[in-house]
């Protein structure tokens, strides 16, 4: 059904400017969901999305500008009327608002003055915390009430509340200090006495997150115990916010499409705004550092070229070798980056790591190799020829195996996307070690070859 709709806009922009029926156009998202809206408009190239984008109401648009990717929230940003932009950001929670202003970049400043000073200055305190963390993903707009409280007292509370917060599914009660000492669900709120006190009934073992916590570790945790959210408190156990099971799913998506969309390098929707220039420019630094290392592979193969002209089948089984051990080792770094996504693999424990993936690479490498030696043995009718493509074939089965482990940690470390670095210096990496191994052994065998 989008796809149709993008079309239908694409065709109704593709027009003369004169021409074009702005009725026509916003009716075609008129009755459209703000998610299914911000689908559409990053599908689309930037001036489509921005005429669009121009014909949406303000209580939609304000949702739209959250939910559109970041280039293109960007590029909204920039092009909004300031007047409509208040309006849009006066419609927005407050931590919302700090994600708005931290994709603005140098207009983060200019964006901050657009809305009220209490919420301005709650903003900045969330974009104090680190990028992709529980405080700045947490909502600071808190159903706490203080110890003490009766349930009557209670829902009076959240009667007045319930707009400015984000969930009240959950209270959560506060001593005098602000310190978190338990939560109550409405469930059990509703089915307690009016005159009761929340100390009564609330839970006090009570699991939280510090603001400085990894997102991804806050979405683990939240699915680990089935939480609609989990409070963020301070090392004084002061309650600072909340981080709700909405905001863990888009981080989620968020990761996921970040992961397997730039598996070769970059992500297709956002390719697709980008000119072939830049879009070389992208994918042309990891590309040539596998030109360089591959390059390596062919001075090797040009060193033992008398050994490949003696013996001309050895270059028969060259691409097996390289193909087979290529796979193992993105297979391996396949798993490394998957692993690192949802936690299964630690950086701090990456010798465990490493171990365990060497001893799968061992035993694929003894199969594979003994297999292809055989082969060797049966083409080349000669014992030492079956010894070479074999011992070549498990080299470059556990080199490929050993870089598809470590480059895709290595990355990580060093602040690189892992998916995108893994791949082409993992192959390039185990044909050199496979080719080197490869041509060595059969100069040295040379007499039993020939």
């Amino acid at each position: 059904m989008l796809e149709t709709v993008i079309l239908e806009i694409r065709s109704a922009l593709g027009q003369h400017a004169g021409a074009i029926d702005l009725d026509a156009l916003a009716s075609l998202v008129r009755d459209l969901h703000a998610p299914d809206i911000a689908f559409i408009l990053d599908e689309l190239t930037l001036p489509e999305a921005e005429r669009v984008f121009g014909l949406v109401d303000d209580d939609r648009a304000a949702e739209v500008l959250v939910q559109v990717a970041e280039s293109t929230r960007r590029h909204f940003l920039a092009v909004t009327p300031l007047r409509r932009l208040a309006n849009l950001l006066r419609r927005l929670p407050v931590d919302d608002v700090a994600q708005v202003v931290s994709a603005a970049g140098e207009d983060g400043e200019r964006i901050l003055t657009l809305v009220a000073p209490a919420d301005a200055r709650a903003v900045e305190r969330l974009l104090d915390y680190p990028e992709q963390t529980a405080g700045r993903l947490m909502t600071t707009s808190v159903p706490a009430v203080p110890q003490g409280t009766s349930v009557g007292r209670t829902f009076e509370y959240l009667r007045v509340v319930a707009p400015d917060v984000e969930t009240i599914n959950t209270v959560y009660v506060v001593d005098g200090e602000g310190r978190l000492v338990g939560v109550c669900s409405i469930r059990e709120l509703l089915i307690s006495r009016s005159q009761a006190s929340v100390d009564a009934i609330m839970h006090r073992d009570v699991v939280t997150v510090a603001p400085e916590m990894d997102q991804q570790q806050v979405a683990r945790l939240i699915g680990r115990y089935d939480l609609l959210a989990v409070p963020v408190v301070d090392a004084r156990q002061k309650l600072l916010g909340i981080v709700t099971i909405d905001d863990v799913l888009d981080v989620l998506t968020e990761e996921f499409e970040e992961d397997y969309t730039t598996l070769v390098g970059s992500a297709a929707a956002e390719m697709d705004r980008r000119t072939p220039v830049q879009i070389a420019r992208l994918r042309l630094p990891w590309l040539l550092g596998t030109m360089a290392i591959e390059l390596g592979a062919g001075a090797i193969i040009a060193r033992f070229d008398a050994v490949l002209r003696e013996v001309i089948l050895l270059a028969s089984f060259m691409p097996v070798i390289s193909a087979v051990s290529g796979n193992v080792g993105l297979q391996a770094a396949a798993i490394v980056v998957r692993g690192l996504d949802t936690g299964h693999v630690s950086l701090d424990k990456w010798a465990h790591t490493v171990r365990r993936e060497l001893l799968t690479a061992l035993t694929i490498a003894a199969t594979a190799g003994a297999i292809l030696a055989m082969v060797g043995i049966v083409w080349s009718s000669r014992y030492p020829f079956g010894l070479v493509v074999g011992a070549a074939m498990t080299c470059a089965i556990l080199a490929a195996g050993l870089m598809g482990t470590i480059i895709p940690m290595l990355s990580k470390r060093l602040g690189f996307d892992p998916a995108v670095t893994a791949g082409p210096f993992e192959t390039a990496f185990q044909d050199v070690v496979g080719f080197t191994v490869f041509l060595w052994m059969a100069s040295l065998l040379l007499h039993w070859l020939v």
